[in-house]
């Protein structure tokens, strides 16, 4: 598997609100796009910085895989995403080396990317993201 690219790094706060003034004044970035994926019961904030975004995300949901990390956790880095190029094939190979999935089949995620999870268990406690732009 080769990766085309770091696509985001996922950072789990505890407001949009908060944060995303702290990233504008602070770093210069423009938050760009603001969006609730509804099915994973977050709301995410988006920043372009070179090829790679910064995505924030708010949870909707205290039960939800946000709301649980923010109770276990605290805010900070949630995971890392990277684009990849056919991502089915790609959790093929991956399930086929023993990695632990999450998702064994893409699902749609924010900014309408096709996404799948690894299991942190399997990637040294990085819990990592694959993305691939839908096919159109």
């Amino acid at each position: 598997m080769e990766p085309t690219h770091i696509e985001h790094i996922g950072i789990a706060v505890e407001s949009l609100e908060e944060a995303i003034p702290f990233y504008e004044k602070t770093f210069g970035l423009k938050c760009y796009s603001v969006e609730e994926v509804k099915d994973q019961k977050v709301k995410t904030a988006f920043f372009k910085v070179g090829q790679t975004k910064i995505e924030l995300l708010e949870s909707t949901d205290p039960e939800g895989p946000i709301g649980k990390f923010l109770e276990k956790k605290g805010q900070g880095v949630h995971h890392i995403a990277f684009a990849v190029k056919d991502l089915p094939a790609r959790l093929g190979e991956l399930e086929k080396k023993d990695v632990k999935l999450i998702d064994r089949s893409p699902r749609k995620g924010a900014e309408g990317l096709n996404i799948a999870f690894l299991h942190p268990k399997s990637t040294f406690g990085v819990l990592t993201e694959l993305c691939e732009e839908p096919v159109k």
